[in-house]
């Protein structure tokens, strides 16, 4: 008895352990499968937090770019300037300029009244179509005029003077600036009084008498300008007369506020950038593959910037009702606007040149293969490049040519500097030249001297 009692004690022991045992491993698979479902959840949310931040990173770049663009576009005197250089060589800008000025020269001259006060009664029908034959040529003299360096001087340093002169408006730091009612103008006297000038000498009778007007070559208007003119002409010229509206000053406040708020936070953006691209990068499980969507994301946005802009220019160029000011404001947005289509187009092809770089740094199949072939033909080609280059022949060949090649090789780079004018390009074409020379010297030192 006391035997059977202790196997039955054995066996509920061992089953209790048994158990136990069963217990335990049921424990440990729980723990095991919460784990794995923490670490699965935990990868979402990491690829997650990563493709947002990478998302938000290519937006921002785009934004960033843009901030900087205006920055030293918009906001800077010089950069403003030679932006706007060339307008006047645009055939619409020069129709729609000269159209202007001709309409504002002949509407305070009053031409046709003075002709039929001129012509005999039995004449005075002549008025109407003689006038028109002298508005035509005084347009035609308008844009021979915007042709020349003196329009073009007159050009820059008013759009100087009235780039300053906005920006510090803008800024709520000057008060220099002619501000009529609740408008904003940049005065373009200057340029009607050259244009004058240019008149007279070409129809003195158009005036009747010798006009007593300065020489203007600045953009800053003088003192006295517009008295000295009517006086010339006889007239009492319209408050608006020559000027052109730029800013509409019940939204002043709000331009203001918002360039000020642009400059604070252009830095902040441009940080908070660079800080979700290295947060993605941080969190990411597969750096990689976020670098692969951060290149798309930026091409993206570039594509949505476009979007953007052309929305913009359409519902501006929708504002103006005459056909004529219509294309010359597209030509001008289209100037203003080309140095940031080039930033654009940068950006949109760096995007997809990373997401193109980082797909081929991958583990699929195709990158692999590609990879391979790639290490392949260049260990051939180096192989065959090297036996070439420290083989018999070549040095043979260029000690037999070295006059030649010397010459040959300059004459080249002398026909590239002149199709690259820039300091940079020819800064590269020295380099380059001199490395080469250095590989001649380098062949007939190898090759030793002749037989």
């Amino acid at each position: 008895m006391s035997s059977s009692g202790a196997s039955s004690e054995q066996n509920r022991t061992d089953a209790e352990r048994i158990a136990e045992l069963q217990a335990e491993i049921s424990t440990l698979h729980h723990r095991l499968g919460a784990r794995e479902r923490r670490r699965t959840t935990g990868l979402a949310v990491r690829r997650f937090a990563a493709a947002l931040l990478v998302a938000l990173a290519g937006f921002g770049f785009v934004c960033s770019a843009i901030g900087v663009w205006a920055a030293r576009t918009v906001l800077d005197t010089d950069r403003w300037v030679a932006t706007v250089d060339g307008l006047p060589a645009h055939p619409e800008v020069t129709s729609a300029v000269s159209v202007y000025l001709t309409d504002e020269v002949f509407g305070a001259l009053n031409v046709q009244e003075r002709l039929a006060e001129a012509l005999p009664p039995r004449a005075a029908f002549l008025a109407v179509p003689v006038s028109g034959a002298v508005k035509d040529y005084t347009r035609d003299t308008v844009r021979e005029f915007m042709g020349t360096e003196r329009f073009h001087g007159l050009w820059r340093e008013a759009n100087r003077f009235a780039q300053k002169q906005i920006v510090a408006i803008v800024r709520d730091d000057s008060g220099t600036v002619a501000v009529d009612g609740s408008t904003v103008t940049v005065d373009l006297l200057p340029i009607v009084n050259a244009l004058l000038l240019e008149l007279e000498n070409r129809l003195p009778s158009l005036f009747g008498k010798r006009l007593d007007l300065p020489e203007v070559g600045s953009g800053q208007i003088p003192a006295g300008l517009r008295q000295r003119v009517e006086s010339a002409l006889g007239v009492t010229l319209p408050a608006d007369f020559a000027r052109v509206t730029f800013y509409d000053r019940d939204r002043l406040g709000e331009l203001q506020e918002g360039v000020l708020v642009f400059k604070r936070s252009l830095a902040l953006i441009v940080a908070l950038t660079l800080a979700c691209l290295g947060l993605a990068l941080v969190v990411s499980p597969g750096r990689r593959r976020t670098l692969l969507q951060f290149g798309l994301w930026l091409a993206i946005a570039v594509v949505v910037q476009s979007a953007v802009l052309r929305a913009v220019r359409d519902e501006l160029l929708g504002m103006i009702s005459d056909d004529l000011d219509r294309e010359a404001v597209a030509v001008a947005l289209r100037e203003v606007l080309s140095s940031l289509r080039r930033w654009g187009d940068v950006m949109f092809w760096s995007g997809l040149a990373i997401a193109v770089a980082a797909y081929l740094a991958g583990p699929g199949r195709g990158p692999v293969a590609l990879r391979d072939g790639t290490r392949a033909g260049a260990r051939g080609l180096w192989t065959r490049g090297r036996a070439v280059a420290t083989g018999p022949r070549l040095r043979t060949g260029v000690r037999r040519h070295t006059d030649a090649l010397r010459v040959g090789g300059a004459a080249a780079a002398a026909l590239l500097a002149l199709l690259f004018s820039s300091w940079g390009a020819l800064l590269v074409l020295l380099i380059l030249l001199a490395a080469y020379e250095l590989l001649i010297e380098l062949l007939l030192r190898r090759a030793g001297p002749a037989g």
